[in-house]
């Protein structure tokens, strides 16, 4: 949902998260994936008709008591126009639900006075028309006053109560609807499975990436930039590492159907398997791995409580929540799945450390003001709160930070060190590294960012693998996509990045780079560290 011209700065950054995500997504594992979500499952709905349902869950149970009101005003709406009078409560509610829950954004923001901009019409049209296909037996004319209602075309205290009402309805019931409920049924690839985002849709092409960051740079340069959050479902480097799946499909595919048969003597036999959740916790298995059983334990917990289909916080079923932790601590414990899984993840690490750094350079350089979630600077594998609440380890990044300190000079790093601090891969020092400095470049070059954002040209076979830009002029990003499809390939080869014309300084190896602005070798731009990180030199001009 763009945002529209209000005197603020931007979002909160959760739009900027999901598409930082969606540009590492390989579109080639959606098919298989999709397959192997349905064979799981046995659910093979779209993603928009789990959160459907899930509304209208929350509507029905969580939200009752605001129906319950709001069809109390829409009875004082019929009544106050004798030909709606013989509706009955019951219709009205239904009217209510169907519409409510076909809301394509969270609210519409119609005045008191009845004031409807073009893009609030549009919402209410789309939500009426959906109700109307889904709900034939609702009847015409009652759905063509809701919509009048909605759209401040109707007059009066009653409808002024029931629009102004509907729209603070209309929010939660996304909110807990999709966020809260359907994220938590709905695993077909989890790392889409975050806040403000469409688990339906699967990535983003690095033409469409420029083209919302271009637009954020003319639109909204203050805005908010995040990776992970208090509120992310996951932390950034767990979804780093399982974006990895979709370019392994096959593997992956593989993989569950071994587990599956091996780990069906841990459920509990009075209690039917949940395939669905099994699924959910293979994931967060491989993502968040090492963790330990108590951790997983709490973790499938919420997501079954929150998922409301076998079990919930406000109606626990004993014997499923029972069954689901003793089915954890026994796959947990078991020597055998235990070793397959690190085998997997042993596949998994070094791409998936890769794709972190490439996604936190680009969040910290992308239009926008970035959040740094407190323990994200190092590697942070957490899964949804509490996980992400445990304590961080401040002495260890303030040791590291010194390091950092005694090692380079006010010129800035010799190309020597990025191998000292690739050396320090297991202790996060790469991306500590990647944080300090990005946000030293933007220190230096305010302006800059407050500047215009460009694509880089990028030419070779393995041009789908590079995603690079240019910021205000001066300050250049290269960073690699689908890595293991590139090793797959065979590397860069014949790829080059067309850095603008002039002498260009990489602020994370502190090579300087000569361009004559026709083309640089992707591999030699990459040959020291994973991602790079140029400032033109001071003197230079743009061109």
């Amino acid at each position: 949902e763009p945002l529209r011209r209000w005197p603020v700065d931007g979002t909160t950054g959760y739009d900027a998260l999901n598409d930082v995500t969606a540009v590492f997504v390989d579109p080639a594992g959606e098919e298989p994936l999709t397959e192997l979500w349905h064979a799981v499952s046995g659910d093979e709905r779209p993603f928009h008709g789990v959160a459907l349902e899930a509304r209208m869950h929350i509507l029905r149970n969580v939200l009752a008591a605001d129906l319950s009101r709001l069809a109390n005003v829409f009875v004082q709406v019929c009544e106050d126009r004798r030909r709606y009078r013989d509706f009955t409560r019951r219709e009205l509610r239904e009217a209510l639900v169907e519409v409510a829950a076909s809301f394509p954004v969270y609210r519409t923001y119609v005045t008191e006075e009845g004031q409807a901009e073009p893009a609030d019409r549009e919402v209410v049209e789309r939500a009426i028309s959906a109700a109307a296909a889904r709900r034939p037996d609702l009847d015409a004319e009652l759905l063509d006053l809701l919509r009048a209602v909605l759209t401040g075309d109707a007059k009066g205290d009653a409808a002024r109560g029931l629009r102004m009402r509907f729209q603070q309805l209309t929010g939660p019931t996304a909110a807990k609807g999709e966020e809260d409920t359907a994220f938590y049924r709905y695993h077909r690839f989890t790392p889409l499975n975050e806040v403000g985002g469409d688990p339906g849709r699967w990535g983003l092409s690095p033409a469409a990436f420029h083209a919302r960051c271009a637009e954020a740079a003319r639109s909204w340069p203050r805005r908010m930039t995040a990776l992970s959050t208090h509120d992310t479902k996951r932390s950034e480097d767990v979804r780093a590492r399982l974006l990895i799946l979709a370019e392994i499909p096959g593997r992956w595919t593989e993989a569950v159907a071994r587990w599956r048969e091996a780990n069906a003597r841990h459920w509990r036999s009075s209690v039917e398997r949940d395939p669905a959740m099994e699924y959910l916790f293979y994931q967060a298995v491989v993502g968040a791995w090492p963790i330990d059983a108590d951790r997983l334990r709490a973790y499938m917990e919420k997501a079954s409580r929150e998922a409301k289909l076998r079990t919930s916080w406000t109606d626990p079923d004993r014997a499923y929540d029972e069954a689901l932790a003793s089915f954890v601590a026994g796959v947990r414990g078991d020597p055998a799945f235990v070793e397959a899984v690190e085998t997997l993840v042993k596949g998994l690490l070094g791409p998936g450390r890769v794709v972190s750094l490439a996604q936190k350079l680009v969040q910290l350089t992308i239009p926008g003001v970035p959040d740094l979630y407190q323990g994200s600077e190092l590697w942070d594998l957490s899964l949804v709160d509490p996980d992400n609440r445990r304590p961080v380890d401040f002495e260890a990044r303030r040791a590291l930070l010194a390091w950092v300190a005694e090692a380079v000079d006010e010129d800035g790093p010799a190309p020597a060190f990025a191998r000292e601090v690739l050396g320090r891969m297991e202790e996060g020092a790469p991306k500590l590294w990647v944080v300090r400095q990005a946000l030293r470049v933007r220190a230096e070059r305010p302006e800059t960012f407050e500047g215009a954002y460009e694509p880089l040209d990028v030419t070779g076979s393995g041009a789908g693998h590079v995603l690079g830009f240019l910021r205000g002029g001066d300050v250049a990003v290269v960073v690699p996509r689908l890595v293991v499809g590139l090793v797959r390939r065979g590397g860069w080869k014949d790829t080059s990045v067309a850095l603008p014309r002039g002498r260009w300084k990489n602020r994370l190896t502190g090579e300087r780079v000569e361009s004559d602005g026709t083309g640089d070798g992707v591999d030699r731009l990459l040959a020291r560290f994973p991602v790079a990180l140029f400032t033109r030199e001071r003197g230079e001009t743009a061109g």
